[in-house]
């Protein structure tokens, strides 16, 4: 399987590029790289802004087509990964928790699948999850048809979703599923951290 950092994003409401936020004095996208480097032999970085990601000497993936959105950075990841699989997170997730990235990937029959996605509070984790390259006309037929969310998507493919009481049972606060917008959401990340 192939580790993707979704990092296309338009950015638009918080000042800095959001994979380059420092928490605990580690960029959100060094402590990312870090864990996929444990866990997957490949790792793409899906952006249309390569020039901010080309010391991670990894390979860099722009968008297939010029409607943008995690849609089209998951086609385009699948169409240029070597494996039938991806595993997917955005880049503005700070903890993203190893432990819960192994066990998805080690669901049992996990090729049958069309996507794996976490549950929590009841609402499908589609930008922490698995997506298999069988769905590449689907995704084309989204996209062309202007129909770009995934959550709505995923009832129409053969979808394992994955209960919150297992995803609690590795991360208890569903951490991994924290993604940083805006500044307050920054605010309140590391209020939240200092509390722990």
């Amino acid at each position: 399987m192939t580790g993707v950092i979704l990092a296309g994003g338009q950015n638009s409401r918080y000042p800095e590029k959001k994979a380059f936020i420092k928490i605990n004095g580690e960029t959100i996208l060094s402590r990312n790289l870090r864990i996929f480097r444990r866990v997957f032999d490949q790792i793409l970085i899906s952006t249309n802004d390569p020039i901010n990601y080309f010391n991670t000497k990894l390979p860099l993936i722009g968008d297939v087509s010029n409607i943008s959105g995690p849609m089209t950075g998951i086609l385009s990841s699948l169409l240029n990964a070597q494996t039938d699989q991806i595993f997917v997170i955005a880049c503005d997730m700070p903890f993203v928790n190893e432990e819960l990235i192994r066990y998805l990937i080690s669901i049992k029959d996990i090729s049958i699948y069309d996507a794996i996605v976490p549950l929590f509070n009841d609402i499908p984790q589609p930008l922490f999850s698995i997506y298999h390259k069988r769905l590449v006309p689907i995704l084309e037929e989204h996209i062309k048809n202007g129909q770009l969310s995934l959550k709505k998507m995923l009832p129409i493919i053969n979808c394992k979703y994955i209960l919150e009481e297992v995803i609690c049972s590795i991360d208890k606060d569903g951490s991994s599923f924290i993604n940083i917008n805006t500044p307050n959401d920054f605010k309140n990340v590391i209020i939240n951290n200092r509390n722990k």
